[in-house]
């Protein structure tokens, strides 16, 4: 196949398809992005031109490259729109269901040889790729959160993947400077199968009344050395995610080790989805997070 990979298309314009718009396009690349919410679509745009003013302070851009690079992000109305596109990357919300529709509707728009990725970060290649009419062009690209800063990138093969696809997948990686790491089409893949049980494991122990939200983030952030408690992570991440990807592990492994914590569930109904919701295991409504529990 050889696909050199020069122009993207990426469906969802939301934390992690703003991301990889701003990395692409950093690079050099050609991309263009479409969400069915066109205020979605604006604010995107608005996102990265802000996260690339961010780095010209730091000097760690050009002005002219930031204007480059906004320059080389085009929105578009619909996935008749991805014609000239080398890949189209899905980064829609986790659910399989709205995954499984998009690729539906996204492949009668694309020539024979495009590649089409997800972004999914626990759901199987094998299924999603089943619901396109290229699964030998079809393959996981896990981008970490938040894209333009995280180095990590999980690459992930179907049962039908071709060397061609991988291949070209691997070199796309390369272009954004980006470190790859191949996981096997397992449940959550790596990161997420090691990460969202810690997590899960930190709600339990809040619902449980074993620590209170700030006493468990800060004893693994002191502790155990990491960035950011996992209470806090979780909100970042997003409470509905974090369920998701939980649920995947636990139906996906059938171990009821891996069986969702009831009160990530109660947020998750209460429409308590961490930051984006401003509000979660924190409230972040003021001028600073206050813990909820």
């Amino acid at each position: 196949m050889g696909i050199d990979i020069k122009t993207i298309g990426i469906v969802g314009a939301g934390q992690m398809g703003s991301g990889i718009a701003h990395v692409c396009a950093l690079s050099g690349l050609s991309v263009r992005i479409n969400d069915r919410d066109t205020d979605r679509l604006r604010n995107s745009l608005a996102t990265v031109n802000g996260n690339l003013q961010r780095q010209v302070v730091k000097g760690t851009i050009s002005e002219d490259e930031r204007r480059a690079t906004i320059e080389r992000i085009v929105p578009v109305d619909s996935f008749d729109d991805f014609g000239p596109c080398d890949i189209v990357i899905e980064a829609a919300t986790e659910d399989e269901v709205v995954k499984r529709q998009i690729f539906s509707a996204l492949c009668p728009s694309l020539r024979p040889e495009t590649m089409v990725a997800t972004n999914t970060s626990s759901i199987s290649i094998t299924r999603l790729a089943a619901s396109t009419d290229r699964p030998e062009r079809f393959i996981g690209i896990h981008f970490m959160n938040p894209v333009p800063i995280m180095q990590l990138v999980e690459l992930i093969r179907g049962i039908a993947t071709e060397d061609p696809t991988y291949e070209a997948a691997k070199a796309f990686i390369g272009k954004l400077g980006k470190t790859v790491t191949v996981s096997e089409d397992f449940p959550a893949f790596i990161v997420n199968r090691i990460l969202l049980p810690m997590i899960n494991e930190a709600i339990y122990t809040l619902y449980e009344g074993v620590g209170s939200v700030d006493s468990i983030d800060t004893a693994m952030k002191l502790g155990a050395n990491h960035p950011m408690g996992p209470l806090q992570l979780a909100d970042f991440i997003g409470l509905d995610t974090c369920l998701s990807i939980m649920q995947v592990l636990y139906e996906g492994l059938a171990d009821s080790k891996y069986r969702p914590c009831p009160l990530l569930v109660k947020y998750v109904e209460a429409g308590w989805l961490g930051r984006k919701a401003k509000r979660g295991f924190y409230d972040y409504r003021g001028d600073v997070p206050v813990p909820t529990r």
